[in-house]
């Protein structure tokens, strides 16, 4: 089993969950979190005044897939939430040792 971290811009998030939805894929969780990475943040101004946003709005994915299934979740998440601009994000992929379903007690790919 892996899991698989994404980090894209938000306004990408219907289009990777669609994609993903497209490949059977049930369950995903989100969050909203900042960061900044090439794009160093940017210049706003409020209210006549200057000042510099360091930290830039994103969507973290996580989705616990079999071996099997992450050649194909990796493709989907890539082209769904590619612009071919900077700041399109990364994915990262880590095995994912024990997965247990609280409810019914189910473990490794029968808890996916």
């Amino acid at each position: 089993m892996k899991l698989v971290t994404a980090i894209i811009k938000p306004f990408k998030l219907d289009d990777v969950r669609n994609a993903l939805s497209e490949i059977g894929i049930q369950g995903m969780t989100l969050t909203e979190v900042k960061g900044f990475g090439r794009q160093k943040g940017h210049t706003e101004l409020y209210r006549g005044a200057e000042y510099v946003v360091d930290f830039l709005p994103k969507t973290k994915i996580e989705v616990a897939v079999g071996d099997d299934q992450l050649a194909s979740v990796v493709e989907a998440i890539s082209e769904a939430a590619r612009t071919g601009k900077i700041g399109d994000g990364k994915i990262f992929v880590t095995e994912l040792a024990e997965a247990i379903r609280i409810r019914t007690g189910e473990t490794a790919g029968d808890a996916l």
